[in-house]
């Protein structure tokens, strides 16, 4: 079937992510329709409106009877509507349930064997991992926050079925029409382009990052492979940084020599996640990302020459 003819429904599309993926399926000529509540007020989907082929509907992914009505269309089903990151969830833990996982549960159940299903997670489900040790897709899920609770527990209804993938992704970077500037690498170079300077607690604690851009690539990947790859999880990262916070300061620094950062001899972290993760499986399907860290950095330092407000987050 030529991509002309599939339609692909993706709740929350007017996200971080989503604002990147939706742009990315319909320049490939596919059909996309977005439900989304909207609730950052975000116009990130304005430049989606010249193509033909583009629907939105707002409204919340937990109306049963609206996603029916929507699934019944869709070769391919892209949930990306949750909240995104421990603070947010922590805020309010009934919504975080529901939208996170009673809604992923919902559609699952809606879905027919037929359609396909490719469904974001975060790589932080890992939590802490063992020093030197990588972890691979068949390590255990360990998750610290109802964040990551919550969509390994989402994750393991979307494989239940048989014609879906999970993308366990690493923390995202970059410039998106819905930007977020919470994200360790975005709020990093903000600091040091405007405040050129951070303070760290845990500096040696690890993660491993990927490209907005990339992201969207993967979950194009996914559908155009969907028969090599379906049932399976996948890490979704840079293989070359798995590096600690003092590591991406450096980083960092060789763009904005004037940054400044120190390393508290006291106090937490209350992210705790620390890990090194493989994503061997991923690179094998053929998959390769096309944007480096240090590419993902000088964009954002040319990008925050325009963003002159810290509205950009979710908390």
């Amino acid at each position: 079937m030529s991509n002309a003819l599939r339609h692909i429904l993706i709740t929350g599309g007017s996200g971080y992510i989503g604002s990147i993926l939706t742009r990315t399926l319909l320049s490939e000529g596919f059909k996309v329709t977005v439900l989304d509540n909207f609730m950052y007020n975000q116009t990130s989907l304005l430049n989606c409106l010249e193509f033909e082929t583009f629907e939105v509907v707002r409204g919340d992914c937990r109306d049963e009877q609206l996603v029916s009505e929507l699934i019944k269309d869709a070769d391919v089903v892209i949930p990306l509507a949750a909240l995104v990151g421990a603070p947010l969830c922590d805020e309010d833990p009934l919504a975080a349930r529901t939208i996170n996982v009673e809604a992923v549960r919902s559609i699952c159940r809606l879905l027919s064997p037929a359609q396909q299903l490719l469904f974001p997670v975060t790589n932080s489900g890992y939590g802490i991992g063992e020093k030197g040790v990588f972890c691979t897709e068949d390590s255990p899920l360990r998750p610290i926050s109802l964040y990551g609770q919550t969509k390994v527990e989402a994750e393991k209804v979307v494989l239940e079925r048989e014609n879906s993938i999970s993308f366990r992704l690493a923390t995202a970077f970059g410039i998106s029409p819905r930007m977020r500037l919470d994200l360790l690498v975005n709020d990093f170079v903000w600091r040091a382009v405007t405040d050129r300077s951070v303070t760290i607690f845990e500096g040696h604690f690890k993660r491993n990052y990927i490209h907005v851009r990339d992201v969207a690539g993967v979950f194009l990947h996914g559908i155009q492979n969907m028969e090599s790859m379906r049932g399976k999880p996948y890490n979704v990262g840079l293989e070359d940084t798995n590096i600690s916070k003092l590591e991406l300061c450096t980083e960092i620094q060789k763009l904005v020599p004037s940054f400044v950062f120190l390393e508290a001899p006291i106090g937490e972290d209350p992210d705790k996640r620390d890990y090194i993760v493989s994503n061997q499986r991923i690179l094998q399907t053929g998959f390769n990302p096309q944007w480096s860290l240090q590419e993902g950095i000088q964009e954002l330092v040319k990008g925050y020459r325009i963003l002159r407000n810290n509205l950009y987050s979710n908390v």
